[in-house]
């Protein structure tokens, strides 16, 4: 059984595909993991292979109940909203904020994937037939802390559209012949209602208004081997978030930006540590965001990758 294994990504796209070799399903908005369940006992992975199965004990429990000797299972821990969507800040709060320690029992592992079944390599298979035996792994519907991510039957643009009415981040294409590849290789897509992406911190303008103090954070991104500023975002915090961000935040303050902000009254400098994700609808034409929106702090045990300008405005 393999120790880990990369796990496949996603690809963004403007619109679903066309075809009957896709399937498609909700696009969770959490944290990936895998679990790696084995007569020793369970391990809970994250994306980037760090060990998280103290953070999640109700995901890890529900791991060890299930009806197989040796499996890996690929999902997102997510938890749900009073609406029923999977919020982001919400698995952030659970967990303590970036960086911190609690653990998450209102995690749920929507499993989208099996990788690796009762001693057999199931990466060479085809989606289909890996979904037959998850889905014979862990039913559609209940409450438990793992659940079936499910196929949905659907057209491709009639589904984005009515995810996007609830307020979904988007939807996930999946090509059913594929094999399970590591990596962003296109049998994966990812189409979204709205963007969202992780822009560095570089300083925040004080408010005495705003929860925190924090009247807007200043964000950057990446070209080439530099920053660059991108704007700033105003909205999206609550009073715990803007608390736990400006503790960070102090921590980091330094006497001159580190990239260039334009003119700034009443601007912190921070050293460009933080990953912030941000919610927004598109770019404007000298290149910052628009109607941008705080979502969290991303982890660096969950890539917490800076996004890099010049792809994001070929894709707007």
């Amino acid at each position: 059984m393999p120790d880990r294994i990369d796990p496949c990504l996603a690809l963004l796209k403007p619109k679903p595909p066309k075809g009957s070799q896709w399937a498609f399903e909700v696009k969770w908005d959490g944290y990936r993991l895998a679990a790696h369940i084995e007569p020793s006992g369970v391990r809970i992975l994250t994306r980037g292979g760090h060990d998280w199965t103290d953070r999640f004990p109700a995901i890890a429990a529900e791991a060890r109940r299930l009806p197989v000797a040796t499996a890996i299972l690929d999902g997102e821990a997510v938890v749900f909203d009073e609406r029923g969507r999977s919020d982001f800040g919400r698995l952030q709060q659970s967990l303590g904020g970036r960086g911190g320690k609690r653990m998450s029992r209102e995690a749920v592992l929507m499993a989208f994937d099996l990788l690796y079944f009762d001693g057999r390599d199931l990466t060479g298979t085809e989606l289909g037939a890996r979904r037959h035996l998850l889905e014979g792994l862990v039913p559609a519907g209940g409450e438990e802390a793992i659940r079936l991510s499910e196929e949905i039957e659907a057209d491709g643009d009639v589904l984005l559209r009515i995810a996007c009415e609830h307020g979904l981040e988007g939807i996930i294409a999946k090509d059913r012949n594929s094999t399970y590849r590591s990596g962003r290789g296109g049998e994966w897509l990812k189409i979204k209602c709205i963007q969202s992406d992780g822009f560095a911190i570089v300083g925040y303008e004080k408010s005495t208004a705003s929860f925190g103090g924090i009247g807007r954070l200043l964000l950057a991104a990446r070209k080439g081997d530099e920053l660059v500023y991108v704007g700033g975002v105003g909205t999206g915090f609550n009073e715990r978030s803007a608390a736990d961000l400006r503790e960070q935040m102090d921590k980091l303050i330094i006497a001159k930006p580190a990239i260039d902000t334009g003119r700034k009254r009443n601007a912190v400098f921070v050293r460009p540590e933080l990953v912030a994700e941000i919610e927004y609808r598109a770019w404007t034409h000298d290149g910052k965001l628009r109607h941008a929106s705080y979502k969290g702090l991303r982890e660096e045990q969950d890539t917490a990758a800076v996004y890099a300008v010049d792809l994001a405005l070929k894709a707007g």
